[in-house]
């Protein structure tokens, strides 16, 4: 079952692009005692490990969330910004955010998107025109609040259970959820001894280019990888209608704009799935990608997956989960880990 504590401990951490410590260093906490080893590579990417003998298998959720950096202190106090990631500026106005200094203290700003005089009501505001309020009158006051160019401003929102307990509302669920989710995987193989090498990752930067999950797979040269990253749902009023939706069960990926799966190890998670009872979908997404691009090139090549929870609101401060998906992707990972060994490495090789 789901750790509410857990969730909103990973999902509360401020950790964008490029300035993912906090966010890797609650991973951390709740990894050891149930790993041999924690390492990170040289961009902040955490990798645990659980040693086995046999393929190596690297789970991996990204650690980062989107967000933005100080581009420029104006004259009159605001800050220009500079995006981490992909935003739609009609999802930020008026939206809460707090702004990280070098010494580490916490500020508050407010987004502000003024449009020009003219601007179309229903057109996106160029990025150029977002700025962060902090609640100043000069440059001088912000710069005396320890401000500087590159501070990492992360979104702020509440944790809350909405009122179907089973639905869950956070900012940072992209990818927290999946960090969280290999993070649980490790946990459950306390005690067991395993026939494959096991490394669960938090990949940083991948919001801005999958480059954590590239120096990861170079660390790790994994022979079988799966990436955890939620993934569009398709039950809101205006979506286009599909199988992914919340509450379905974890949702397996055949393509994206980065990867094709694996078919082999696709089949053999749906195998897993319906063998025990663990609600699934399987489903094609006709645009975006995850650390599985850069994964599955690994080397000689990574046998890949990627496995999406469905989520609702994505890439906005606000984003929302069902906690059903959360505990039916961990059983599948953590059956798929325990039962996996060399014999099985084979026969999905010879799929190829």
């Amino acid at each position: 079952m789901a750790n509410l504590e857990m969730l909103e401990a990973f999902c509360q951490a401020d950790g964008v692009s490029g300035y993912e410590k906090e966010a890797t260093r609650v991973m951390k906490s709740y990894l050891e005692g149930y790993c041999d080893e924690i390492q990170y590579d040289y961009l902040g990417s955490l990798v645990a490990h659980k040693k086995g003998v046999g393929p190596k298998v690297l789970l991996t959720g990204h650690i980062d969330e989107i967000g933005f950096c100080v581009k420029e202190i104006t004259e009159d106090g605001y800050l220009r910004v500079h995006p981490l990631g992909g935003w739609n500026t009609r999802n930020m106005m008026a939206e809460p955010v707090t702004i990280t200094t070098r010494e580490g203290k916490k500020l508050p700003g407010i987004i502000g998107t003024d449009p020009k005089p003219g601007w179309p009501r229903d057109k996106a505001i160029p990025m150029e025109d977002v700025y962060v309020d902090l609640g100043v009158a000069s440059k001088q006051e912000a710069l005396d609040l320890g401000i500087h160019i590159g501070d990492p401003i992360t979104p702020k929102a509440e944790f809350m259970v909405m009122n179907n307990p089973k639905y869950v509302n956070a900012k940072a669920w992209d990818d927290r959820v999946g960090a969280a989710i290999v993070t649980d995987v490790m946990r459950n193989m306390a005690g067991k001894t395993l026939a494959c090498d096991l490394y669960c990752a938090g990949t940083v930067q991948e919001e801005v280019g999958c480059r954590g999950a590239k120096t990861v797979g170079q660390m790790v040269m994994p022979d079988l990888s799966i990436a955890i990253d939620v993934g569009g749902d398709s039950d809101t009023p205006n979506a286009p209608k599909g199988k992914a939706v919340l509450g379905s069960g974890a949702a397996l990926c055949v393509r994206d704009n980065s990867f094709i799966a694996h078919y082999g190890l696709l089949w053999h998670m749906e195998k897993i799935c319906e063998e025990h009872q663990i609600p699934y979908t399987t489903y094609v997404l006709g645009y975006g990608g995850t650390d599985s691009g850069e994964m599955s090139k690994v080397g000689a090549g990574s046998i890949n997956l990627t496995i999406s929870i469905p989520s609702r609101h994505i890439h906005s401060h606000n984003s929302m989960i069902h906690l059903d998906d959360y505990d039916a992707i961990v059983a599948l990972l953590s059956e798929f880990v325990k039962t996996f060994d060399q014999s099985v490495f084979e026969k999905l090789k010879e799929c190829k």
